[in-house]
């Protein structure tokens, strides 16, 4: 890298640009625009992510600090509040949605052979939902109970390096099995869902699409046991059971005509016991439940991105103010798990996060600053203390 380059140009350097272009072109995002591009409302964005802050004004009196120093960061107007939020407000969300997931679809090739816990060939994804609140008197539009503002934040996660393969953001009163009706369907692929995702009329189509589904089952799941499958005899064994079976009630077999496995399941470690409903024949029972333990990753990730992004205080009141600022804090988010790959840095996600929030002006090869050199401390005898011990 440049050492005459801030670490935050040497960050954006892993930033597409063509890419990027094409997708402001796509909305007319810079249609008569004179000063502060798409680009550079992205770049202030990016540069409020990285660094924490908390308010519009937050990031103009930041900015404004070092005003020297922002050509060549690749902001070339001048940073003002009104400025910020007229763009937050009305340049298309679409254009860094689009944008994330080209970048999306960069680190997913970058992950592809990274490991999740389970030894498998084929894609696993993991798919929930998390609710975001906001003031219903602040954001009318985002009403969700009739005291209560939110919105939902629907993604597919790719167990493989945890980048999100699919996200929607939507208002808080869509359920999450809509969501099913909205997604492309990967033949061979593993999804692996919670219980509000039961729907056999959407998960058949799952099946019809040659790919696979882990799900929980209801307490008064209605069935017809078929056979039994055999199960590992050991006391250890956290297998109850293996079924092979069928649907009964009118409408569930209409909706879901062939035969499912049930696999039971009681966990040594928290007590819990689960009944799981699949379509994969194939697996062993105990990889069945290894692969929806897996599914906690998603729940982590929802954890990490509320904590160490900001998603929860937004810049602007309107919906494509909040949609523009929760799609350039997930690409800032992929672009952090590119540039680990591509540096090959050991340091975690949360780590490189914080090291690039005190470092981001600093003139430095960026993967120095993200690698931890322990310098030794030399003792040196100071030759001006008085010896009294001679």
């Amino acid at each position: 890298m440049n050492r005459e380059k801030a670490i935050f140009s040497q960050l954006m350097d892993f930033v597409p640009h063509y890419e990027f272009c094409k997708c402001v072109q796509r909305y007319n995002g810079d249609y008569k625009i004179k000063s502060f591009s798409c680009w550079e409302q992205f770049l202030c964005m990016s540069f409020a992510q990285l660094t924490y802050r908390e308010s519009l004004r937050d990031i103009q009196e930041c900015l404004r600090s070092v005003r020297s120093k922002l050509y060549h960061l690749g902001i070339r107007g001048n940073i003002s509040r009104n400025t910020l939020a007229n763009a937050n407000q009305v340049r298309n969300w679409r254009i860094y949605a689009d944008f994330a997931q080209v970048l999306i679809h960069t680190a997913r090739r970058l992950y592809v052979g990274e490991d999740f816990g389970v030894e498998l060939k084929q894609a696993v994804y993991a798919l929930d939902a998390t609710v975001i609140d906001l003031c219903l008197s602040v954001f009318p539009w985002a009403r969700f109970r009739r005291r209560k503002g939110a919105i939902k934040l629907h993604t597919l996660l790719d167990l493989r390096g945890n980048i999100p393969s699919l996200i929607v953001v939507t208002s808080g009163k869509v359920h999450e099995v809509n969501i099913l009706d909205d997604l492309l369907i990967e033949a061979g692929a593993i999804y692996i869902m919670d219980r509000g995702y039961l729907d056999f009329a959407r998960l058949y189509r799952v099946q019809i699409a040659s790919a696979f589904f882990i799900i929980p089952a209801k307490s008064n799941f209605q069935f017809r046991r078929i056979h039994s499958l055999p199960i590992p005899e050991e006391r250890t064994s956290e297998v109850r059971c293996d079924q092979i079976i069928a649907l009964k009630g009118f409408y569930q077999k209409k909706d879901y005509p062939e035969r499912l496995r049930r696999i039971s399941y009681y966990d040594h470690t928290t007590g819990n016991h689960l009944v799981f409903l699949t379509n994969n024949f194939a697996l062993q029972a105990q990889t069945i439940a290894d692969l929806y333990r897996c599914r906690w990753q998603v729940e982590l990730f929802f954890k990490w991105i509320k904590q160490h992004l900001r998603i929860k205080a937004f810049y602007g009141t309107t919906e494509n103010a909040v949609k523009t600022q929760i799609w350039i804090a997930i690409s800032i988010y992929v672009l952090v798990a590119i540039l680990k790959k591509q540096l090959k840095a050991q340091a975690s996600l949360y780590t490189i996060l914080q090291i690039l929030s005190i470092t981001l002006l600093e003139k430095i090869p960026i993967l120095q600053a993200l690698t931890k050199m322990a310098t030794p401390i030399e003792e040196v005898e100071n030759y001006n203390q008085l010896n009294l011990f001679n």
